[in-house]
């Protein structure tokens, strides 16, 4: 019975170039969620700000508007092992330099300069953050058939939403630790929390250097520079299904998704947070239900399937916020952020199924630039005005309006025939 569970839900797992490049998405997510929370609560902490925190955030996230594409140009046309090496290398040493900051007391960190050093770390953490997915997406089709292809691009996508939990519950029990010893303190816990997001990146590293598979893509060395870059543009735009889901997937972005800035708020609020233990926690909880919805998925078969648990999915995220923000007892709250957890992460794990199933190889290292551009900004301002919105209305209030707005969209949705396609796909051909 086990082995039928794992041939079901783990197919992807037996090949193992794809098993070592999984393990580096779980280290490189981990740490990428880790470093939002320890950085929101530091800069929260330091201004007294949501709106600090929102920024800090949107620094992280917009890179993947402007870095994704030309990533994805450079994955289809050098080798996408190699590309990938390089944003771990490039993330290891940006989050040496960001520890040792927060390291040492007296450092710049901890002057009126720490909130603008936090920003561009923040913006070159991001960058090498979006080549990194960007260059992975571009890499798994190459690991597995065709027919594991659903099932490997859902255990991916349960590394980057399954992720929020392990990083933050890892900072959680490092921090606690730390709380036992006599050299205990604010700024050392701090830095606690930033080693460990160097540690996953190193991880990481060691293995897509294990990595075996070459893949590129197909540049045409007849055309112009320009006209190669724009090829994802071109596909995207030409193609309904995927600027379809495409638009499904940014409003589900902002509206709620963006979350993150509004957390140390949030854990305020809810948890009657005093350290980033709380703030952690509340993160953790989102990813344990992220990781559960993930895993469930890969083990769906067949279009119409999907495409009902899509629509469930898609009302459930405009719900489980509400639910968040009306909530009065911590145990409520932690519920349904877990809650929150699943029905977002199933969303977007299935938006990414369907945008991988409708490209072609030969230029998906620049369709999955454009798609990560669109996520990235998306994502990225409304962290932005949620956090400062949040200063002003509070953090509970903004992620219930938001939610209600994203369960009209989901609502019109189902008025529109070609959008109902992909609640209600016709069957594949055989």
């Amino acid at each position: 019975m086990l082995k039928d569970l794992a041939d079901r839900f783990l197919l992807a797992l037996q090949y193992k170039d794809y098993r070592t490049l999984w393990i580096a998405n779980v280290c490189a997510g981990s740490a990428a969620w880790a470093l939002i929370v320890a950085r929101g609560w530091l800069v929260y902490v330091m201004t007294d700000s949501s709106g600090w925190a929102g920024l800090v955030t949107f620094m992280a996230m917009i890179p993947r508007f402007f870095a994704t594409p030309v990533i994805g140009f450079l994955a289809d046309k050098f080798d996408r092992k190699t590309v990938l090496q390089w944003t771990y290398v490039l993330n290891v040493a940006n989050n040496i330099a960001l520890s040792i900051l927060v390291t040492i007391p007296n450092s710049p960190m901890y002057t009126s300069a720490g909130p603008w050093i936090l920003l561009l770390l923040a913006m070159l953490n991001g960058s090498f953050r979006a080549a990194q997915m960007t260059t992975t997406q571009s890499l798994i089709p190459n690991m597995v058939p065709k027919e594991h292809l659903l099932n490997a691009v859902s255990l991916n996508q349960a590394t980057q939403q399954g992720s929020r939990f392990l990083g933050p519950l890892a900072m959680i029990i490092i921090i606690w630790a730390s709380t036992l010893t006599p050299w205990s303190g604010g700024y050392v816990e701090n830095a606690l929390a930033f080693w460990l997001c160097t540690a996953f990146y190193a991880v990481g590293l060691f293995q897509v250097a294990r990595v075996q598979t070459k893949s590129t893509g197909v540049v045409n060395p007849n055309r112009s520079f320009i006209a190669n870059f724009l090829e994802g543009f071109k596909v995207v735009y030409s193609t309904p299904m995927l600027s379809a889901i495409i638009l499904l997937a940014v409003a589900h972005c902002a509206l709620v998704m963006s979350y993150e800035s509004m957390l140390p708020n949030l854990s305020e609020e809810k948890l009657g947070a005093e350290t980033v233990y709380d703030t952690a926690l509340l993160m953790s909880g989102v990813g344990v239900g992220a990781l559960i919805t993930a895993i469930l998925l890969a083990g769906v078969k067949g279009t119409q399937q999907r495409g009902k648990i899509f629509l469930l999915l898609a009302f459930a995220s405009g719900i489980t916020p509400i639910v968040l923000g009306l909530s009065s007892a911590g145990s409520i709250s932690l519920l349904s952020a877990v809650f929150m957890g699943a029905s977002g992460a199933g969303f977007m794990t299935i938006t990414h199924t369907i945008m991988q199933l409708y490209t072609p190889d030969e230029v998906r290292g620049r369709v999955s630039g454009v798609y990560q551009m669109h996520i990235g900004l998306s994502m990225a301002g409304a962290n932005w005005i949620n956090g400062e919105l949040s200063d002003y209305f509070t953090a509970p209030n903004v992620m219930i309006w938001t939610a209600v707005i994203f369960f009209i969209v989901v609502a019109g949705s189902l008025t529109t025939k070609f959008l109902r396609q992909l609640y209600f796909p016709p069957p594949l051909p055989a």
